[in-house]
């Protein structure tokens, strides 16, 4: 026996969400340019100076993203000291989100100018701030237009579809206080629920 609502068979030509169908497109895109502009810079600069550059941009990645780190378990460990999680005291500025320094970090130390370039505005700390908030102000906005009875349809899903989730057993719950007196001789009317 499953709860829940049975999934919906989708049409044959249902269409791709928009992420899905330019994502791959923009992401061949961003490669081919990344390589282009590679080819461009090593043919002013040379390529040693290219490889320097691409050193150190990597370099300061992994700086950045131990930097990020570090401030990252500094908070969990006040906020373990103070012992109530997510608690900002009054006068206080609630701790930003390490995410994005350690995004601009990966970004700078994949090889290419585009990205060293967004990860280099990803360090700027107004940037940061607006990138946070404006996250923050989107989720919230998918967190309100779920409702509740989604998420249960989800969780039900869910559990339906996991293997062995639905597994049924049929059986008898027998008390040893509720036999009757005098049938204990193995002449119970009831069959056993595992032969011997």
């Amino acid at each position: 026996m499953t709860t829940g609502t049975p999934p919906r068979n989708q049409p044959a030509g249902a269409r791709r969400s928009r992420v899905r169908t330019f994502l791959p497109l923009a992401l061949a895109a961003w490669v081919v340019l990344e390589i282009w502009l590679l080819t461009v810079v090593a043919g002013a600069v040379g390529g040693f100076t290219l490889c320097l550059l691409l050193v150190a941009a990597f370099v300061l990645g992994a700086v950045v993203i131990k930097a990020a780190g570090r401030r990252a378990f500094q908070n969990l460990s006040e906020t373990l000291q103070r012992g109530q999680p997510g608690a900002v005291e009054q006068g206080e500025q609630r701790p930003q989100g390490n995410g994005l320094l350690m995004l601009a970090g990966l970004l700078l130390m994949i090889p290419g100018f585009v990205s060293d370039a967004f990860g280099l505005l990803l360090l700027v700390p107004p940037v940061r701030a607006a990138l946070s908030r404006s996250t923050e102000r989107a989720v919230q906005r998918r967190m309100s237009a779920a409702t509740q009875g989604a998420f249960g349809t989800a969780f039900q899903q869910a559990r339906r579809d996991r293997p062995g989730g639905s597994t049924v057993i049929q059986g008898e719950v027998v008390r040893e206080d509720e036999r009757p007196a005098g049938r204990h001789d193995g002449t119970d009317p009831r069959p056993p629920i595992m032969p011997s």
